[in-house]
């Protein structure tokens, strides 16, 4: 006779404080709001709770939030904090503060990664300690289901049909493991169960049950459900891009009762998506990543009424008189008023000999996320001097042994934020060298193993140098994904979109002038990084893309 299985623990949420009244009533709150989904463990000194999480880990149980009070005798809640977040690196944490101790609070946003500090008393808990809790358990929650895994995806680690699954499942926030045929021992015992050889990689393993042999993103994204088909016959806006600039119209038009659809070729978030951490978007003081950020924007979207069609791809727009169709590769027609572009750009690709060849098996254009751990203790290249390059060195040195950034210009004050550049000078692991640039790249077993570099000294000599690397992230500029507009919407020379005064001068045919962020096409907007001459940061996006919505009012009501 079977024994029955115990159900699973609840995920722990931590509470430390050396005063037990604080201690009591922070406990009660957290029980009563949120006690059906987690369990709360209660400590009254630093020591007896990290004992409490070494505790918690040896029984393999999870821990979801961290919360310590700053002022306790013999270990402060950020020295406590420190600790804690090697034992449960994934937990969100959190520090109970006096007002006085908001230096203290804020040093620990840089210290260890503080997700939020509180201040006490935080009465009522239902506006003052509800909210707070649930957004942060709400993003635990979904980092958890990412990391359990409903899909399990066997391949190879330095192959490019393996890279671009992975990377499609992770930014499109669908729960996947990946197993590495090579390290995996897990990995040829599913193999050899389904009876799939070595030379049909990769293959995704579906929660029902299903086994896809070298599928296609699309093939994936319909089995999935990701992709999806239009519910209406007419839409008042159109988005094409799901990066903060689209997200931000989607969010705007359908709060303000238009009906409107998003379509984005890859995954919600864009170019932003994949930056490991966003530091100087308003609102967030520590800081959060573009998934996080995409997100939030995707679920405030749906939640509003927009629609999303996702790994949907526009490749032409029609004008006939008051309408606007988008044609999609699949091979549908949208058909709308108003049109917004937020196509936004992609990274420029590296011209020198070899790095072609070994694109997504060592050589990766952005951040590539997926990768991360897979660099533990290795070295990695990051080429670029501009703020998605210094975010990238900064979330690799987390991992590998050593980064290394490779910077054409002559310094970083051009082209970086102030804080990424404090930030990189104080890691240890990362090497910056300006004045350099790759000449070429080589692997061996078709992976990346070396890359050439060239560096000029002060005296205006050239020196070539070949480094030992086993990846390389690429951040060399961008250009605009607008080919599908040519000969309907007037560019520049570059490709971005010319709006608004450009757009009047460039080839306009109405009597009145074009709106701010209004193409040569009537009725037809543009936002964010593809605009002509726009500000490349998410802010502006996100700034641009609502903005978009009240011109797109204003044309409704004007014409």
């Amino acid at each position: 006779m079977s024994t029955p299985q115990s159900p699973p623990r609840r995920p722990a949420i931590v509470v430390v404080d050396d005063e037990p009244a604080v201690l009591a009533a922070v406990s009660r709150d957290l029980r009563r709001g949120f006690g059906e989904r987690f369990r709360v463990v209660r400590a009254g000194s630093g020591p007896e709770a990290l004992a409490s999480l070494k505790e918690l880990r040896t029984r393999g149980d999870q821990v979801a939030l961290l919360v310590a009070d700053q002022r306790m005798p013999g270990m402060s809640g950020t020295e406590y904090l420190v600790e804690a977040r090697k034992l449960f690196p994934e937990a969100k944490r959190v520090l109970l503060t006096a007002y006085a101790d908001t230096e203290a609070a804020i040093s620990a946003i840089n210290e260890v990664a503080l997700d939020y500090y509180l201040l006490k008393p935080w009465d009522p808990p239902e506006e003052q300690l509800f909210p707070v809790v649930e957004d942060l358990l709400t993003t635990w929650e979904s980092g958890a289901a990412l990391a359990a895994g409903g899909v399990r995806v066997i391949g190879h680690r330095f192959s490019k049909a393996s890279h671009d699954l992975r990377d499609f499942l992770a930014r499109n926030r669908v729960p996947a493991r990946w197993l590495d045929v090579e390290r995996d021992g897990e990995a040829r015992e599913l193999l050899e169960v389904i009876g799939v050889g070595l030379d049909c990689l990769p293959v995704a393993l579906l929660e029902d049950g299903g086994v896809l042999e070298r599928p296609t993103i699309l093939e994936l994204a319909e089995r999935l459900g990701v992709s999806s088909t239009p519910t209406q016959e007419h839409y008042d806006l159109v988005i094409i891009g799901g990066g903060p600039a689209g997200l931000a119209a989607a969010v705007y038009g359908a709060s303000e009762g238009l009906k409107t659809i998003l379509v984005e070729r890859e995954a919600p978030g864009g170019q932003a998506g994949q930056s490991s951490r966003i530091e100087n978007y308003l609102g967030f003081p520590a800081g959060l990543t573009g998934s996080d950020l995409a997100r939030r924007g995707t679920d405030q979207a749906r939640r509003l009424g927009a629609e999303l069609l996702t790994v949907s791809d526009a490749v032409s727009l029609r004008v006939e008189g008051a309408g606007r169709f988008v044609e999609l590769g699949s091979g549908a027609t949208l058909s709308a008023t108003c049109v917004v572009v937020a196509s936004g750009v992609s990274y420029r690709q590296l011209e020198a000999p070899g790095f072609q060849e070994l694109t997504g098996a060592g050589v990766y254009y952005g951040a590539a996320l997926t990768e991360a751990r897979a660099c533990s203790d290795q070295h990695v290249v990051v080429i670029g001097g501009a703020n998605s390059a210094g975010q990238a060195a900064v979330y690799f040195s987390g991992y590998a042994r050593q980064v290394t950034m490779l910077v054409r210009g002559p310094d970083l004050e051009r082209s970086m934020s102030h804080y990424l550049i404090a930030q990189l000078a104080e890691l240890p692991n990362v090497e910056v060298r300006t004045n350099t640039a790759p000449v070429s790249a080589a692997g061996v077993d078709e992976h990346l193993s070396t890359i050439t570099v060239a560096t000029k000294g002060e005296d205006g000599t050239v020196a070539e140098e070949t480094m030992d690397v086993d990846a390389c992230f690429i951040f060399i500029g961008a250009q605009p994904r607008t080919d599908w507009l040519d000969g309907v919407v007037a560019r520049d020379e570059r490709g971005f979109i010319l709006a608004g005064s450009d757009a009047q001068a460039a080839d306009w045919s109405l009597a009145r002038d074009p709106y701010l962020l209004e193409t040569t096409v009537p009725g037809v907007f543009v936002a964010g990084d593809v605009r002509a001459r726009s500000i490349k940061r998410v802010a502006s996006a996100v700034g641009e893309g609502s903005m978009s919505v009240s011109l797109v009012h204003q044309y409704l009501v004007e014409g």
